[in-house]
């Protein structure tokens, strides 16, 4: 346990109280906090394993938004010592914020408290529309397997720790991942960053690609003085020299300050040269034939980010290598759940065209004779209405796509968003829209090959039905 904590606005507090306790960045800061001795407590909308893992650890947690169910402990400890935690998720109309807010308490966005912790530590910030939650968690465990030791806040269930928070009371450096939703990572003051990508998401949040880029852009120049960005090479940032802090690049496909080579798989596994080039013009090979046991190129150029990352830090290359292949990823991170001599199950969060591209592309590339079967459950009714072409033609990159109704989270229905909408754009022959309940049915008529469970929503419920399946 954390005796104490340095983060100024945090030493007097008794009791933390999240509303939406169940998120997975809420969830990290619930353990934070947790692990400082707080009394820690909180509302979700729904129970799920994670929350579970919370009850198990000593956190109070109900699924009722009722001012009757906020435990007494919270309306009896003087405000002054209770903070509430809110996530960007919750609806206005809750009646526990409302109360909370009446009442008189000081309320945080979970953005806001990631901010006051990044303010008082050595920050590395790892933002993008995806390959934020496999970066940062690889950049983590680098550093905690090399013994540089790391705090990590992390977007993900890293499978090395099974948990989504890493903690070291002597390291003053935090990794967080930057979560661009409601541009929550603007409250971030970084001393390294990173920037993966910059495809247009939250078009209900932002409005238009070029404001979301514009956030971005903001992001970055958020870099403290003396600090470094890294970012991949291409995305459309732009720099008034000189800047404040250094600027570098990172890619497996173009020229950058550090790239990936000799990109090959053997055995299952992706191997890799790292080249770092020099002001002279030169190039020094950091790494060669480095081995990571994760799927897809795209997470090979994920590594290579993590990679230069530690080495700004001045981590020893050997260890980065050593640290490298122990990695075994993020849950829900092309994850495979079942694996046979004729079937393979992998579940994986893909929720974004792109994302869909790189988790079925891995796929092919992987088991280029095996056919492979999609299923996938659109997330958020705007985006699937926003992305819809190109969700499409992600999706024919599958030899069989089964579709689920569309996960509404936050969202109220849209007329004419549905994924009957989205099927009909899809244009190979097999193709099903089902429910969840005649999910197992239909995949018992599906033969051998690669079947991938993707989305965002509740879809990881299924993998283990499906898994019971397999294995009968």
């Amino acid at each position: 346990m954390i005796t104490q904590t340095n983060t100024p606005g945090f030493q007097h507090l008794d009791v933390v109280y999240f509303i939406g306790i169940g998120g997975i960045g809420m969830s990290a800061l619930a353990r934070y906090f947790h692990a400082q001795g707080k009394t820690v407590m909180g509302y979700d909308k729904t129970a799920t394993a994670l929350t579970t893992e919370l009850q198990l650890e000593g956190m109070e947690i109900h699924f009722d938004d009722r001012v009757p169910e906020i435990p007494q402990v919270v309306k009896l400890t003087p405000r002054e010592k209770v903070l509430v935690v809110l996530t960007p998720a919750i609806p206005k109309d809750s009646a526990e914020l409302a109360w909370f807010q009446r009442e008189g308490y000081t309320i945080m966005k979970r953005a806001q408290v990631l901010g006051l912790i990044s303010e008082s530590s050595d920050t590395i910030a790892v933002a993008g529309t995806h390959g934020k939650t496999t970066t940062s968690s690889l950049i983590a465990h680098i550093m905690k397997h090399s013994g540089h030791g790391c705090n990590a806040f992390l977007g993900g269930i890293s499978t090395n720790y099974q948990t989504n928070l890493l903690l070291d009371p002597t390291s003053h450096k935090v990794v967080v991942e930057a979560d661009e939703f409601d541009r929550s990572f603007l409250t971030l003051s970084p001393a390294l960053s990173v920037i993966t990508s910059m495809d247009a998401d939250h078009l209900d949040i932002y409005g238009t690609h070029d404001y979301m880029r514009a956030s971005y852009q903001l992001f970055a120049e958020r870099t403290r003085s003396g600090g470094t960005l890294l970012h991949r090479a291409g995305l459309p940032l732009r720099f008034a020299a000189p800047t404040p802090y250094a600027v570098c690049t990172y890619s497996i496909t173009e020229p950058a300050a550090f790239t990936g080579s000799q990109i090959r798989v053997e055995n299952g596994q992706y191997h890799f040269d790292l080249i770092a080039q020099q002001e002279d013009g030169s190039a020094v090979r950091l790494l060669e034939n480095a081995v990571l046991g994760l799927a897809g190129r795209h997470n090979v150029e994920n590594a290579v980010a993590a990679c230069a990352i530690c080495h700004l830090l001045g981590i020893d290359m050997e260890k980065i290598k050593e640290a490298l292949a122990t990695y075994t990823g993020v849950r829900r991170r092309f994850e495979y759940a079942f694996r046979s001599a004729d079937r393979v199950l992998i579940d994986d969060y893909a929720h974004h065209p792109e994302e869909l591209r790189a988790a079925i592309s891995s796929a092919r590339e992987l088991f280029p004779d095996w056919p492979v079967t999609g299923v996938f459950q659109p997330h958020l009714f705007t985006r699937t209405r926003d992305f819809a072409d190109a969700f499409a033609r992600s999706l024919e990159l599958l030899d069989r796509v089964i579709l689920l109704p569309v996960y509404p989270a936050r969202e109220l229905p849209l007329p004419g968003i549905d994924s009957q909408m989205l099927l009909d754009k899809i244009n190979i022959p097999s193709k099903k829209l089902v429910e969840k309940g005649e999910l197992l049915a239909e995949l018992a008529e599906v033969p051998q090959g690669v079947l991938m469970m993707l989305g965002a929503g509740d879809i990881d419920t299924l993998v283990q039905p499906v898994k019971n399946l397999y294995l009968r």
